[in-house]
């Protein structure tokens, strides 16, 4: 079942369009996006896998049925990319637009079956990690082949992937910057708005109006904000947040009664189990960091010490985030993940890193990059970095492994030496627009910021951007070259 017989379908003709420069450009990028992913055939694999692996004992008419799903659903989050919509916007305007509807196969002899906002966050997190990570290395690798490379981008020269330029940068977390008393105004919040929920469904417990904590929270935050341009600045924190602990006791409090309600009426109200738990899972959540909250806003307001980033809480709701310390003119510090970047000359995405825990040094990425880049594409002739990947054991490792090394150095002298290279100038020359693939992946792909939460939402985000990316950057090449070829023909005759 690895391989599944699927029927086409058909697919209405795309209207004739005058004019519309932009919309032109646009459309053949995505025809020719449509092109590479039917020739190249990694679509219908990667599909037929996931039926594989769910679809056992289905009939054919249901395995049809879910390729059709499963290949919407994979067009869908590729324009997720693009577009830089949310779930519930593509959901609309997808439905809206002839361009869209051709691409993901929704629109049937004049019927269009558009999938809803929840089934599109829930097509791009069907595929795992690794089978994007495979799908990408496939799409590379198709026009490094000689036997393809000229289907797909029209033109005979294959891409090579042996010249690598690198750098790192921070995923930013959807997150708003973290002060340690705004962490006690997110936990009331998240406790009342949840408590109003089961009110709603008819359970109640002694509590006054939920709403009247919120607003005495809010004002607490307004006075906390106010202090800072008041003599005496420093006391009147001090007194705020007092106030403030004592409100969240109540809140806690409150929080821990509704918890057990609802854990032992859940049957009375209108919910499923799975959703009453969702509700008891996010209060759960909260309540388990509270105390930890707490401590840490005393501990920085009103005991003046500082506490280690390995031990701060930075948000209640993304527990992966970490503080990065970037020395960049606006960004100082960072909040989020570091992300590790490899390209190779023609600007495709060959080797990433999307990381979980503290960072380590820039130069600390270079030898595990160096043996994936090997095991996906063969040698690598030349790796070119700033100067913060450079080491010894990093020069030692690439000469042995008679890699060029374009890392600019740390030392002054050494770098006057290189400079004399004219082949080490060549490649920081070239590395240079790696900082602005690295500012256009994050822009125009991720997001600003990136909106998935959880670290490993995040993760399978960023597989689909970089597959988006490569896939958009190799649609843009075959459209040029097929204009010029067109033209060349039209000259000819």
């Amino acid at each position: 079942m690895n391989s599944i017989a699927y029927q086409p379908e058909f697919r209405p003709v795309l209207p004739t369009v005058f004019g519309a420069k932009d919309y032109q450009e646009f459309r053949k990028v995505l025809v020719e996006m449509d092109h590479i992913l039917a020739k190249t055939g990694i679509e219908h694999r990667l599909i037929s896998e996931k039926i594989a692996e769910q679809g056992n004992g289905a009939s054919e008419a249901q395995v049809q049925n879910m390729y059709r799903r499963y290949r919407s659903g994979f067009r869908y989050s590729i324009l997720l990319a693009i577009t830089g919509y949310s779930y519930r916007e593509l959901s609309i305007r997808a439905t809206d637009s002839q361009l869209f509807c051709w691409f993901t196969f929704t629109e049937q002899l004049g019927v269009i079956r558009p999938l809803s906002k929840s089934s599109l966050e829930r097509y791009e997190k069907l595929f795992s990690d690794e089978q994007l990570n495979m799908l990408i290395h496939d799409l590379n690798r198709g026009v490094a082949d000689e036997r393809q490379v000229n289907e797909l981008l029209y033109q005979e020269a294959v891409l090579k992937m042996d010249t690598i330029f690198a750098d790192t940068t921070c995923v930013k977390a959807n997150m708003h910057f973290p002060v340690d008393w705004v962490l006690l105004r997110d936990a009331a919040r998240t406790l009342m708005k949840a408590i109003m929920l089961i009110r709603k469904q008819g359970l109640y417990h002694r509590i006054g109006d939920p709403q009247t904590f919120l607003r005495k929270m809010n004002k607490l935050c307004i006075e906390m904000r106010h202090t800072r341009k008041k003599k005496g600045a420093d006391t009147a924190r001090k007194v705020v947040l007092r106030r403030m602990k004592k409100l969240m006791k109540i809140v806690e409090q409150h929080g821990k009664n509704y918890v057990q309600l609802l854990k032992d009426r859940f049957e009375e109200t209108d919910w499923s189990e799975a959703e009453a738990q969702v509700v008891l899972n996010r209060m759960e959540s909260v309540l388990t960091q509270l105390p930890a909250a707490v401590a840490q806003a005393h501990e920085r307001i009103i005991g003046k010490r500082r506490v280690a980033n390995k031990d701060k809480i930075l948000s209640l709701y993304e527990k992966d985030i970490r503080v990065i310390v970037r020395g960049k003119a606006g960004a100082e510090v960072e909040f989020g993940n570091g992300l590790y970047l490899a390209e190779q000359e023609n600007g495709l995405i060959v080797d990433w890193k999307f990381i979980k825990e503290q960072p380590p040094g820039d130069n600390k990425l270079v030898a595990e990059s160096i043996e994936r880049l090997a095991e996906h594409y063969g040698t690598v002739t030349s790796y070119a970095a700033d100067r913060g990947f450079d080491s010894k054991d990093n020069s030692i490792d690439l000469e042995k492994l008679q890699i060029i090394n374009g890392i600019c150095p740390r030392s002054v002298k050494a770098l006057e030496q290189k400079l004399e290279d004219e082949v080490f100038c060549q490649l920081q020359t070239r590395r240079g627009a790696t900082e602005a693939r690295i500012g256009i992946f994050k822009n125009a792909y991720l997001g600003k910021p990136l909106r998935s939460k959880g670290f490993s939402h995040r993760s399978t985000r960023i597989h689909w951007c970089i597959f988006t990316h490569n896939l958009w950057k190799l649609a843009t090449m075959a459209a040029e070259n097929r204009k010029a070829l067109e033209e060349e023909a039209q000259k000819a005759s």
